[in-house]
Order: structure tokens, then sequence, then C-alpha cells
């Protein structure tokens, strides 16, 4: 496996390739000015020509070696991945194996370091997905429905689903930095996501709040749905920079790292079988 890992990474443009039988867009780097490393970090482990896994990891900020916990987590997690053909039981194991073994490596560092994790496995058209913390994980349609949403394991995260508070509000809420759930706890908990079926002009997004802190949720989906992945990551990576200059400015606005994935499968040919006259 050509596993592309971006650990520590400052990338001056978003990145695009093929991967998993579609096309992939990725960017991770610190937040404006900032002179200390970046704590967000993601990866591309592709399995065969139709199937692949994607990572991303965001250090807790505010906390010694967030850093660290970050490229742990990827370490970690795309190590245990291993192609066992016509085995998705395996391949759903070896995830859950390679972030319970980054939970344990990020625990034994005995500094408080933690990390968020998001992954998604891309397989037979399909999409599961697998998070810790308040990274998100979504699908699109091209007219902007969303198929399938991540809830940030967080407070306000929370509130938000149970419909306690909305999105405006949820955007000034103090507690907004707060996530209850993070590699390097001992009560860190895997939330596994149903199997998604993933159409031709879908979209999956995986992201560190860095993007979700400086967008509206439906502003991610507007520029997301549709246009070439290069334009759409392009956009993503402005818009949310200007919003970190200055962030005191705009609602949503934080100055913060950022990592994000976006994929899209590429059509899938169907087999025609024609009738013939009895």
């Amino acid at each position: 496996m050509d596993v592309r890992s971006f650990v520590h990474a400052n990338l001056e443009a978003p990145e695009v390739g093929s991967f998993a039988g579609g096309t992939v867009a990725l960017f991770t780097a610190p937040a404006p000015g900032k002179e200390t490393p970046n704590e967000d970090a993601c990866a591309l482990v592709p399995l065969d020509g139709s199937s692949g896994v994607l990572v991303v990891a965001d250090g807790a900020g505010g906390m010694p070696g967030g850093e660290e916990a970050a490229a742990i987590a990827i370490d970690r997690v795309t190590r245990a991945i291993s192609w066992e053909e016509g085995d998705a039981d395996s391949l759903r194991a070896r995830i859950v194996d390679g972030i319970e073994a980054a939970n344990e490596a990020i625990r034994e560092l005995t500094r408080g370091a933690a990390s968020t994790l998001a992954v998604a496995e891309i397989r037979d058209g399909s999409m599961r997905s697998y998070h810790v913390g308040d990274s998100m994980i979504f699908v699109t349609g091209q007219r902007g429905r969303v198929k399938h949403q991540t809830v940030s394991h967080s407070p306000v995260g929370y509130a938000v689903e149970s419909g306690m508070i909305d999105e405006e509000e949820a955007v000034h809420h103090e507690e907004r930095h707060v996530v209850s759930n993070l590699l390097g706890s001992p009560d860190m908990r895997i939330e596994i996501g149903p199997s998604v079926p993933l159409a031709a002009r879908d979209t999956l997004v995986l992201a560190s709040d860095g993007l979700f802190d400086n967008f509206y949720f439906e502003e991610i989906v507007e520029h997301v749905r549709k246009g070439p992945l290069e334009t759409v990551a392009r956009a993503l990576v402005d818009q949310a920079r200007r919003r970190m200059r200055r962030p005191e400015d705009v609602r949503p606005g934080k100055s913060d790292d950022l990592a994000f994935l976006v994929f899209r499968p590429g059509r899938r040919t169907r087999r025609r079988t024609e009738s013939r006259p009895d």
C-alpha cells in the first residue's frame, strides 16, 4: 500500500488526485501566523482500485503534545490497516484496532495529550464512518441533500443534535471548544456509522473543527456539492483563511489549524443486457 500521510504539514494549496475509484482533494496547514507546529493531520490509505480509507486527526489545542497525539493517531491507524480481499469485517476490525492502539499510545505519553479522529472507509460503492471527538464526517448529494452526518462528541454538538439550540447559538456558545470524547482518554469510545451508498455525484467530507468553526454547515454543503474538486477545495481554503485572519469580524470565525479531505466517487459502469426477440 502506498500510504500518504500529512503530519506537521503546511500546504500552500490543496492537493488533488485519484483515490479509491474516484477523486480526492486534501489540505492541511497551521493557523495563519502560527509559529508552533500544525496539530492537524490527515492520511490516504489506498486498498485497491475502488477501495480506501481516509483519516483526519486534530491534536487537542491548549494541551501538551497535541501535534504528537495527532501524529500517533495517523500512524497507528494507517499501520493497522491492510487489505484482505473480500473481507469487510476484517477491514472494520483493523480500523477499530488501529484506533484503540492510538488511544493507548497517546495515553502512554502521560502528558495529557489528546486528539480527535475521523475515519471513512470506502468500499464497494459505499462509505462507513468511524469517529472520536468533534472532527466531522458527512456525505451530501449534488442537490445539497445530506445523506449522512456524524454528531460531534461535545456538549454543544449533542445540544444541536437534540434541538436544544440551533447552529447560530452553537457558534456563539461559550463551551463550543469543549470536547467530551478524545483519543488519550481512558473512557474513549468509537462511534461507527452505517454503510452509506455513494452515488456518482455525492461528495464525502472529513474535516477538523478548523473547517466547521469557520463556516455555517449549510455554507460548506453549498461549497462542496458541485463543481470540480480542486475548485471546491481552493474555495474552502480561501474563505477559511479569510475568516481566521479576522475572526472578530465574522461569525463563524476562529483562527485554528485546518485539515480536510473531500472525496467523490467515479462513475460506475453498468453492464447492459440486450434482450433478444423470441
